[in-house]
């Protein structure tokens, strides 16, 4: 398929490589011209904008960090809908709010181009594997348009409801990463401020109810002080924002979100929302001031 890609950071370079090592030609933006020269290197074609990517796209698919940013990249002067043609599909893979994923998915219906609103799970080291997991939302046969695309980036893609379910269960996705990693932070400080060495705690309990892939991806990451982004704290923060703004609108008690949330933005504040969301045991590890790492020999 010709396929027109904007938005090449973190998760959407490894992505769009996924797709040219499928095979399908490639049509790539990004306001960052380093990035775009990187994918020309591996076999795509640069493009001025948005609309010159739809414009080459019989799908175009976008991943960028906020809800507007794609509202900009696809709604705004030179944006992915100007270029994209009748009954083509626009698939929006970023984390957004549902709501502005309705408000996008209502302007391409009016001028008779598909959505789907399609975020992922699985962070930079399943984006660049393929094997990320993919939560859509809109209809089923523009859904089956696309699966063949989602099968090079992803071990499952799922169709959860009509267009801004993807994003709500993208949402619910993270509420339960950002707990789990507290939770897992709280573990292991509790572990090494005894004496225990935190690697030996994580090898007992992984294989038991406590065994999660979130454990097993960040635990190492905490133990060996890596924080390098695969995930940025800044980008949780969003979504856990999003989460609450939701719950909001629909009378729903999110405590548990809104404390994590607290300790992302007080992170942040520290300068660390660069860092892997599995900092977050930052946090934890200066309330009790021990780091969870091995113990010195």
């Amino acid at each position: 398929m010709k396929i027109g890609f904007v938005g090449l950071g973190i998760m959407g370079k490894p992505m769009a490589r996924n797709l040219l090592k499928a095979g399908h030609d490639l049509f790539v933006y990004d306001i960052n011209p380093e990035s775009v020269s990187a994918l020309v290197g591996d076999g795509a074609k640069a493009c001025a904008s948005g609309k010159d990517a739809a414009a080459n796209g019989e799908v175009t698919i976008t991943m960028l960090p906020d809800g507007p940013d794609v509202e900009a990249a696809v709604l705004g002067a030179g944006g992915v809908l100007e270029g994209a043609a009748a009954r083509s599909v626009i698939v929006d893979m970023s984390s957004i709010s549902p709501i502005v994923a309705q408000k996008i998915g209502a302007a391409c219906a009016e001028q008779g181009v598909d959505f789907l609103d399609a975020p992922v799970s699985g962070g930079e080291p399943k984006a660049v594997d393929g094997t990320l997991a993919i939560m859509v939302g809109g209809k089923q046969e523009t859904f089956e348009t696309v699966v063949p695309l989602f099968k090079s980036l992803g071990s499952s893609a799922t169709l959860t409801g009509p267009v801004g379910a993807g994003n709500v269960t993208k949402l619910a996705n993270q509420i339960m990463v950002a707990c789990n990693i507290a939770a897992m932070g709280e573990a292991l400080v509790l572990a090494t401020k005894a004496g225990l060495d935190p690697d030996v705690v994580f090898q007992a309990v992984k294989g038991g109810l406590a065994g999660s892939t979130v454990l097993n991806a960040k635990a190492p990451m905490a133990i060996s002080r890596n924080f390098k982004p695969g995930f940025r704290i800044k980008l949780h923060q969003k979504d856990l924002r999003n989460a609450l703004l939701a719950a909001e609108s629909l009378k729903v008690s999110l405590p548990f979100t809104g404390m994590v949330q607290q300790i992302l933005i007080s992170l942040m504040n520290e300068g660390k929302g660069d860092l892997d969301h599995s900092a977050i045991v930052n946090f934890i590890e200066d309330m009790a001031g021990v780091e969870i790492k091995k113990p010195e020999v």
